[in-house]
């Protein structure tokens, strides 16, 4: 049986689950896309190919054994995109919560069932239909859980809004001794630079103590005030609107002061070197093609 225990982002990596990239099928029409960035590289005809995205994440997975870390990979199903793993389910604490995702996406869950079994089934737990919820909004930061979520009006209009206020108060519900603190984020159904798909792509915490945010990707100015003060300004990395596009705060810690990092993120790699960190750059410009990087591709399952 797996042991799960996942209380933060940056604890000591053990067990993991990866995506793949093996069998990604043809580019999607415009009409399929789930997010403005994948649309934007469509319509370009930029959209990445298999054979440039398996060298990237099997890079990833290479970092991650070096490492020591069990990595599991998803069953493969033919021309379907399985990268974003964080997608599917999140772990907290010692809890399995599958996600309730865009349906076509269900096959994903499928996929990792014979990871699952090897959970104690009283920890598994799926959502009511109306919470939505997804691992890319969930982070973890000891006694807090914070949230991704869209509160406007609008919100069953965008394919971006992906947690709404039902899924915060199922958090809450369930680990009643955390404090839950939610965030409204900034979406785009048309331009990706506006578009905080996920929390973790204008927010992200690492190492013990510091954290990488971009501050135009939160609706309201009083919650990356928040932010500021629970961190403290000096222990921010501040991204730009062109690095929050390039996915700069989707990183992924495999320990306290080891970071994986896309080896284009100059700025940021250089700044968390220079505060003690090892950073191991690997290519995954490719797959950032369909707003998702590093810790998009992740499901941890054992950390500490």
């Amino acid at each position: 049986m797996l042991q799960l225990n996942v209380k933060d982002e940056t604890s000591k990596l053990k067990a993991v689950v990866l995506g793949t990239a093996n069998s990604n099928g043809p580019t999607p029409n415009a009409d399929e896309a789930y997010d403005p960035k994948s649309l934007e590289h469509i319509l370009a005809g930029t959209y990445p190919k298999n054979e440039d995205m398996i060298p990237e994440i099997e890079a990833f997975a290479n970092v991650l054994k070096k490492y020591d870390v069990k990595v599991f990979r998803p069953e493969e199903i033919k021309d379907y995109n399985q990268i974003f793993s964080r997608d599917i389910a999140f772990v907290i604490d010692d809890v399995f919560v599958k996600a309730n995702i865009l349906p076509d996406r269900e096959k994903e869950l499928d996929a990792i069932q014979y990871v699952i079994d090897q959970i104690n089934p009283k920890k598994v737990v799926r959502p009511p239909e109306e919470v939505h919820i997804e691992g890319g909004d969930v982070m973890l930061w000891n006694d807090y859980i914070f949230i991704g979520t869209y509160k406007g009006s609008d919100y069953k209009d965008y394919i971006t809004a992906r947690t709404n206020m039902e899924g915060v108060a199922y958090i809450q519900k369930l680990f009643p001794h955390k404090t839950v603190k939610e965030f409204d984020l900034v979406k785009s159904k048309i331009e990706a630079r506006d578009n905080a798909l996920h929390l973790d792509c204008c927010f992200q915490p690492v190492g013990v103590d510091k954290a990488i945010i971009y501050k135009q990707g939160f609706r309201e100015e009083a919650d990356y005030v928040y932010l500021v003060n629970l961190f403290g300004k000096d222990n921010l990395f501040h991204i730009t609107r062109e690095e929050m596009y390039h996915m700069n705060s989707n990183v992924f810690s495999i320990a306290p002061d080891v970071v994986v990092s896309e080896k284009n993120f100059i700025r940021l790699n250089n700044w968390l070197r220079e505060n003690g960190f090892t950073v191991e750059e690997i290519p995954y410009a490719e797959i950032s093609k369909q707003e998702g990087l590093l810790r998009c591709s992740t499901l941890p399952l054992i950390r500490g």
